[in-house]
């Protein structure tokens, strides 16, 4: 089972600090994300997260991710 949800709001780190955004989309299978090959399965998915300041959307594992409320 999944840890987290679409809709749900986390934070995670970046390369520019601390960012949060909600989760738009959870992958339970490989996938091809902005020209990457993201590996994913049902044990360990991965979430598509769009950032709350801007559009910027990141695919991020569970373990990456805090929920936030």
């Amino acid at each position: 089972m999944t840890k987290y949800s679409i809709g749900d709001h986390v934070s995670w780190n970046s390369e520019a600090g601390h960012v949060t955004g909600k989760i738009i989309r959870v992958h339970h299978a490989d996938f091809d994300y902005k020209g990457h090959r993201h590996r994913a399965s049902k044990d360990d998915p991965q979430y598509e997260i769009k950032s709350d300041k801007t559009d910027h959307v990141a695919a991020h594992k569970e373990a990456a991710l805090t929920k936030i409320d």
